[in-house]
């Protein structure tokens, strides 16, 4: 009778992350967040680890980004944004960071009427572990408490009101619409229509607040006919520009809460026989794709959505893995930059124009 020899077992292994712990006298919580680019690491300890995986020779995989006992983790991002483009923009942002770190990310697009309960009930039904929530749903105090009470991470993105409960990534939101309407001013506008964002996110009434506090400490009386309310879509952002175009004084300058409804601005000048920005300039809010996909390219405020969502998806996928997670769980706030994105959309203000009836 025949035999087939076996390959002789070599007997040796791969480093691993703990060899490389021990190595650099660190944890391998440590090691995996230098693996990971995490930003919560000393430069001294991150090149001690760079050091010992260099001298060991070892070679991350998938399985090392599952660290802190190798668990799986599953966010759920819920979106129910009336805007394509700023949700394209989260979710590449999400998406990214879910892949480097090895995290499985749920889609969902949730109905605002939900029952809070209900939707927690099926979350937990599919095992997941922690929530990512975008705008409206940052905002939506019953939501909040509900996953809060199941005992879920969760990430508010672009709230104006974090949870003492929850992590938040924003931006400055007032800072940042009072930058915008600053410069329409300093451009020589003193008639600036605002077209605000919907109700229902807390986002929007800070950006009203940064155009009216930039209007009266310009000496500017703030003209409610000048306002008109949106709910961030292009269809609102039509309505809202007829409006004040109408006006029997209408706006020289135009600043929308957000690009979609910017881009609707534009589109409605275009109807009124009105040159961008000749006759009127026209500025949004987002940087989103939309603001560089029409003529003329939207000024508009840089905020880094993607970023936003990366910066949200690390924190709960850390909070996940046991590392900052209960009874150790300290709710951060980061705030990130925003920045003025100057394009072709504005400029200065026309004499006063006899053909179009426009005031100065």
């Amino acid at each position: 009778m025949t035999t087939t020899p076996r390959k002789p077992r070599s007997g040796k292994r791969g480093p691993t992350v703990a060899d490389v712990a021990r190595c650099a006298g660190v944890s391998p919580m440590t090691v995996s967040r230098v693996i990971n680019s995490e930003p919560n690491v000393m430069p001294a300890t991150r090149e001690k680890v760079e050091a010992a995986i260099v001298a060991l020779g070892y070679v991350p995989n998938p399985a090392a980004r599952s660290l802190a006992g190798g668990q799986q983790c599953r966010i759920a991002l819920l979106h129910a944004n009336p805007s394509a483009a700023y949700l394209s923009e989260f979710l590449m942002g999400s998406l990214a960071q879910a892949s480097k770190l090895d995290v499985q990310l749920i889609v969902e697009d949730c109905d605002l009427l939900a029952d809070p309960a209900e939707l927690v009930r099926r979350l937990i039904g599919h095992r997941v572990d922690a929530v990512l929530l975008p705008p409206p749903l940052c905002d939506d105090e019953a939501l909040l408490k509900a996953l809060h009470l199941a005992g879920l991470p969760i990430a508010q993105i672009a709230t104006g009101r974090p949870a003492e409960f929850a992590y938040a990534v924003t931006i400055d939101d007032e800072a940042a619409a009072h930058a915008m309407t600053g410069r329409l001013i300093g451009l020589g506008h003193r008639r600036i229509g605002f077209v605000a964002g919907a109700t229902n996110q807390t986002a929007s009434a800070l950006r009203f607040a940064g155009y009216a506090r930039a209007l009266s400490e310009a000496g500017l009386t703030p003209d409610d006919r000048l306002v008109r309310e949106g709910d961030f879509t292009y269809r609102s952002g039509l309505v809202a520009a007829e409006a004040l175009l109408a006006l029997p004084e209408p706006p020289t300058a135009i600043f929308a809460s957000n690009d979609d409804m910017a881009a609707a601005a534009v589109a409605v000048a275009h109807r009124h026989r009105l040159e961008v920005p000749q006759d009127l300039s026209v500025c949004g809010f987002d940087n989103s794709a939309m603001a560089t996909t029409i003529w003329p390219e939207i000024t508009t405020i840089d905020q880094p959505v993607a970023e936003m969502a990366r910066r949200a998806t690390a924190l709960l996928a850390e909070a996940v893995r046991g590392r900052a997670g209960p009874p150790a769980f300290v709710a951060r706030h980061i705030r990130l930059a925003f920045k003025m994105l100057p394009r072709a959309s504005d400029a200065c203000p026309p004499p006063r124009a006899q053909n179009h009836g426009l005031g100065t």
